[in-house]
């Protein structure tokens, strides 16, 4: 994710490029990010050291990192007042404390998925399911690279949340995560049912199906290019540059309720 947004940073000229954070032990490190991302040097080296990227006071960092040190970033962020967009999945109980502490200070955003299409799709999902009532069933299918760890997605479940709050439940009490063993007690009603599938180098499809007793409505998305995630991050950054403190979504950069 970082070369995707360093190279749409450099071919887009919107934006400036003021840092770039690595892992420690990266090769990279040192290096360029233009040129690791494989474009024209851009002045900026690859770093280590957070306070090190932050040396450029940016207005708007982006992390997509991991769940251990987005904490730690974001209340770097807050402590020095930059906006942040995190598109870092699998957030714990901790993590998301840690975001709702900072938007106290700083205005932050986070989505599971930054892809503009997946905000749309979680929308239609809601009024899908709204529409359509409880005699329709919804099932939640997902596919991913061979190198997924968790499942179902963070997406899957956004879509899963959506079609609960649609019908005043809570996903938890609703969800179906796995078959075996249930087929005697036949599906149990109002379920939402997930399957994930793990193969190849799929960079992410995401269907909700709302199967009733004479008809079946499928909503589905497909990635194709991990630079949509890029992409769209780069959009909530722009966005979100200038806005008052707050934990923010994608939902209000496409203008839909909060």
């Amino acid at each position: 994710m970082g070369t995707a947004l360093v190279r749409l940073i450099a071919a887009g000229g919107e934006h400036q490029l003021t840092g770039a954070l690595g892992e420690p032990g990266d090769p990279a490190l040192g290096r360029d990010a233009g040129q690791v991302a494989g474009v024209d040097p851009v002045g900026v080296r690859i770093t280590a050291s957070l306070d090190e990227a932050l040396q450029g006071a940016p207005q708007v960092v982006i992390d997509f990192t991991a769940p251990a040190v987005t904490a730690r970033h974001a209340q770097a962020c807050a402590a020095n007042g930059h906006a942040l967009v995190v598109g870092t999945t699998g957030l714990g109980v901790a993590e998301m404390a840690a975001l709702q502490a900072a938007a106290v200070r700083v205005p932050v955003l986070h989505a599971r998925n930054m892809s503009l299409g997946i905000t749309v799709l979680t929308e239609l999902v809601r009024q899908a399911t709204a529409l359509l009532g409880p005699d329709f069933d919804v099932e939640v299918t997902e596919a991913h690279h061979r190198h997924k760890k968790d499942a179902p997605s963070g997406t899957a479940l956004q879509l899963g949340e959506a079609a609960a709050t649609a019908r005043g439940r809570r996903l938890e009490d609703v969800a179906v995560y796995a078959r075996a063993g249930l087929a005697a007690a036949g599906r149990p009603a109002g379920a939402i049912g997930f399957a994930s599938l793990r193969a190849g180098a799929i960079v992410g499809d995401h269907t909700v199906l709302l199967a009733g007793a004479e008809e079946q409505l499928e909503l589905t998305h497909r990635a194709t290019d991990r630079a949509l995630f890029a992409r769209g991050a780069l959009r909530a950054a722009g966005w979100l540059a200038g806005k008052p403190a707050g934990l923010y979504s994608l939902r209000e950069v496409l203008g839909l309720p909060a």
